[in-house]
């Protein structure tokens, strides 16, 4: 009779059969959990305190038995708020696999929540289309004073108004103590509790969909953390046939993978339904092992897509991996996964070679100017050739994927919390070419990720933090991160201060208000915002510049090092010119024949971003001269307005 009644509840619109303990909408509270570890002894929740429930022993509810190792029940005396731990054997108590919410951290007890009660005001949002999209990259802890979802709220009008469309949040699945950078979460189900547990995250979305502004999160469904990690004592959810630089992987291919690829799935559904997010972010899928001839990540693909549809509302997946193989983003119907986009490395360490030179980590694979052509037309630098980092050979072509499908950037939080000191870019080059990077990005064809801070030129670094009890694994961590950084030319103490202490997250706090300040010493930062927004703005308002059927010509001079890219958008009505100059002196290249007039919307040069001189002339026509002389760390932006071309903003 229980399970009947569960079937029948997981066939009401918004509802499926979970796994975790769910409050119905009938208000009853339901229990499933797969256990097939448990043995003969089965498995029961013991309520331990809250509604329903008296101090003191705790209620021992036994779960029935269904096929393939599953278990589930109704908790008669349990309700929102109530605690309680599964009892595994008889003995052995441990929190929910699935739990929705760990009040007490990884190591205590589950908590009731009905997700279902939230009262959502924005029932309908409009976010551009994917091509439009402009994502900003934040870590909750340090994005704000506080480190809560509810206190980026304040902030999102400072987020639209700079040309934000979607927010990433990095992993906010419950991970061990208070700070973490999130790729140690152990409750896939979970939003932290320090952040503000799962209604502080429903309000920030609920926030953001009012400004029109999406929500994205990390998820790590490639491994767990170390520590708080119970689902070992469940069942076979992980695997020493492979093994990930986080230790065994998890079992997705292996006897009743079926089940762990299911849980992982039902996470991704949850957080959509739920919590109304707007998409993925997947980290490192290269590390997720499975050779089905139904990959994880296409079931994945296909469970979130078809559930969004339902819900009458686009879910995006953007995959990270480390492979340059297009097979991700591919259609089905030539053997991809069709996940939506994939991050383009290669973008970020070509741009990275050419601002910081030799002292560049990647200079010994994308040191030559052309690297960085071939990363805005093809995505993807290695495909197929030599790799000296590598020792091998790596990728393939990006085609048939459009540019559309790649997201890029100056930085992410790996880029800057995996250097010494947690230095952002600014750090390493001077102001001209922090502007010059951020038009790379921002005018390239692909959709661009800014992390947080960039945009005005944070000075704080971002360090990696954690808030680790064990302290066998607080010292193995140290060690690995002073031993990652051994090859460099710094102190110990100064290339990994200690993850464990809390001021390496107060140091990563930004200072959002740094663009405001008056001063003349704060004059780079508000150029670099006003760089920035302005960046932002004519992204939006040309549409050569987004368009991913626009047809696009790169050209480099790679002697001068500076790169030409010529864009048409599909209909003819928007024409862009991009020129970029990455040497520190001036540089004069001889431009292909131009068709119609030409006029300057932007320039790194001007007075306004702190600019000392033009880069380049205001117009550029047919009967113009062809040698261009740039200024150094030039970067223009130009538009067609002649009668064939009608200018985008008129």
């Amino acid at each position: 009779m229980a399970q009947e009644r569960a079937a029948e509840q997981s066939e009401r619109p918004g509802r499926r059969r979970a796994v975790g303990v769910e409050v119905l909408p009938d208000g009853a509270v339901h229990a499933r959990v797969w256990a097939p570890f448990a043995g003969e002894r089965g498995i029961a929740v013991a309520l331990e305190g809250g509604p329903g429930t008296e101090d003191g022993e705790p209620v021992i509810v036994p779960l029935q038995p269904e096929p393939r190792g599953y278990f589930s029940g109704f908790l008669p005396s349990a309700g929102p708020g109530t605690h309680y731990r599964f009892r595994l054997g008889g003995e052995d108590l441990a929190a929910d696999p699935a739990s929705r919410f760990q009040p007490e951290g990884v190591h205590g007890p589950s908590q009731v929540v009905d997700l279902a009660a939230f009262p959502w005001e924005i029932d309908q949002w409009q976010l551009p289309p994917f091509p439009e999209w402009m994502i900003y990259e934040l870590h909750v802890g340090a994005f704000t004073p506080e480190g809560t979802f509810e206190a980026i709220i304040p902030r999102l009008p400072y987020l639209k108004e700079l040309g934000v469309t979607v927010i990433e949040l990095m992993p906010v699945a419950q991970f061990p103590g208070q700070r973490n950078w999130g790729y140690d979460g152990v409750f896939p189900y979970a939003a932290q509790n320090s952040y503000g547990g799962p209604v502080g995250l429903q309000r920030l979305v609920d926030a953001a969909h009012r400004e029109e502004i999406g929500i994205l999160l990390d998820v790590v469904y490639n491994h767990l953390g170390p520590e708080g990690n119970v689902l070992h004592r469940f069942g076979p959810y992980f695997t020493d046939r492979y093994c990930t630089p986080w230790g065994d992987a998890l079992n997705y291919d292996g006897p009743d993978s079926d089940e762990v690829r299911a849980f992982f799935i039902d996470s991704a559904l949850m957080w959509l339904e739920e919590f109304r997010v707007d998409g993925f972010r997947l980290d490192a899928v290269h590390q997720i092992y499975d050779p089905h001839a139904q990959p994880f990540l296409a079931e994945l693909a296909d469970a979130v897509h078809e559930r969004a549809g339902e819900l009458g509302r686009p879910a995006v997946l953007i995959a990270e991996s480390d492979l340059n193989d297009p097979k991700l983003i591919l259609p089905r119907s030539i053997g991809g996964y069709e996940l939506d986009a994939q991050w383009a490395d290669d973008f970020c360490h070509a741009l990275e070679a050419q601002l910081i030179g030799e002292s560049s980590t990647y200079a010994p694979d994308f040191g030559a100017f052309a690297a960085l052509g071939k990363a805005m037309r093809e995505a993807f630098v290695f495909t197929g050739q030599y790799s000296q980092m590598r020792r091998r050979h790596y990728g393939r072509p990006s085609e048939p994927a459009t540019s559309a499908q790649f997201v890029v950037f100056l930085q992410n939080h790996d880029q800057v919390g995996n250097r010494p000191g947690g230095l952002r870019l600014g750090r390493h080059i001077i102001f001209a070419q922090r502007k010059l990077g951020a038009a790379t990005v921002l005018l390239s064809p692909y959709v661009p990720l800014l992390f947080m801070g960039e945009e005005y030129g944070e000075p704080n670094p971002f360090l990696y933090v954690t808030d680790h009890s064990d302290q066998a694994l607080i010292e193995g961590v140290r060690a690995g991160r002073l031993a990652d950084f051994a090859h460099w030319d710094w102190s110990a103490e100064d290339a990994a201060p200690d993850p464990q202490d809390l001021t390496s997250l107060e140091r990563s706090r930004l200072q959002l208000d740094l663009h405001k300040d008056q001063t003349e010493s704060a004059a780079e930062y508000r150029a670099l915002y006003q760089w920035y927004r302005t960046l932002l703005a004519l992204r939006r308002a040309l549409p050569a510049l987004t368009d991913p059927e626009a047809t696009r010509e790169v050209i480099t001079w790679d002697d001068e090092r500076v790169l030409l890219m010529q864009s048409l958008s599909h209909d003819r009505a928007s024409e862009t010119l991009v020129i970029l100059a990455f040497d520190a002196g001036e540089q004069t290249v001889t431009l292909p024949a131009l068709q119609g007039e030409w006029i300057k919307r932007l320039d790194a040069g001007d007075a306004h971003f702190l600019g000392d001189r033009p880069g380049g002339p205001d117009r550029l026509d047919a009967d113009a001269p062809a040698a261009l002389t740039l200024a150094s760390y030039a970067a223009l932006l130009y538009e067609r307005v002649d009668s064939g071309c009608p200018s985008a903003s008129s």
